[in-house]
């Protein structure tokens, strides 16, 4: 248990070797599409003179004003290659960034953990900084075609019942046309108003109209 806990204590102040070093290439430079595969290479250098022991690799999104917040945690690349003195090792490995996060800045954190012979454990932050995930830019599917015909047919389903409607009160209840310049609401400006709007405020009594109640109780608190 005491080992254990000593290196759980040392895990916190991990940092990368000063005989080591690391490089890495995105494969679509630096494009991470949602929801599409995101790959990379990542080149270790032993410049020691000992033996290190590449453990791990590991990728995660953050949140960007607060590294502490993973957003998404990708599974680790356990790798236990060896990298003897003077030499180099590549590696590679991919993601997929998760659909709803398209069009948004996350925390990319990609870290490379390896030991030495004496069993000292190192962790290098490769890439360590906030990108941008892209929506995807393939053009309508066929789902977002299919909702968009299927909204507009229902709007016009809408349009034709409620002109529907309009029609079976108008055969019902013959309302008189109303002439915009002899209205006797001379204080009220009626253009901005539909026709059937000024139909149904005609046959409605002024009990049932606040409007015309608010406009003469404003105009006899002004005199």
């Amino acid at each position: 248990g005491r080992k254990e806990e000593e290196e759980e204590a040392s895990v916190g102040e991990v940092k990368a070797s000063p005989n080591a070093d690391t490089t890495i290439l995105f494969v679509k430079g630096d494009d991470f599409p949602a929801n599409e595969i995101v790959k990379f290479l990542l080149g270790f250098s032993n410049k020691g003179p000992e033996n290190f022991v590449v453990e791990s690799l590991d990728a995660s999104f953050r949140y960007p004003q607060d590294y502490q917040f993973y957003i998404q945690n990708f599974t680790a690349l356990q790798l236990g290659i060896e990298v003897p003195a003077s030499r180099q090792a590549t590696f590679e490995y991919s993601f997929i960034p998760a659909e709803p996060m398209g069009g948004r800045p996350f925390g990319l954190v990609i870290n490379l953990n390896y030991k030495d012979a004496n069993r000292n454990i190192f962790q290098d932050a490769v890439f360590n900084q906030t990108v941008t995930i892209t929506e995807r830019e393939d053009g309508l599917d066929g789902e977002t075609i299919f909702l968009y015909v299927f909204l507009s047919g229902l709007g016009l389903l809408v349009v034709v019942g409620l002109h529907q409607l309009i029609e079976s009160r108008k055969r019902r209840r013959p309302a008189p046309k109303v002439e915009m310049g002899t209205s006797s609401h001379n204080d009220v400006d009626l253009s901005w108003i539909p026709q059937e709007t000024l139909n149904q405020i005609n046959k409605a009594s002024p009990r049932r109209s606040p409007r015309k109640r608010n406009q003469k109780r404003s105009a006899g608190s002004d005199e």
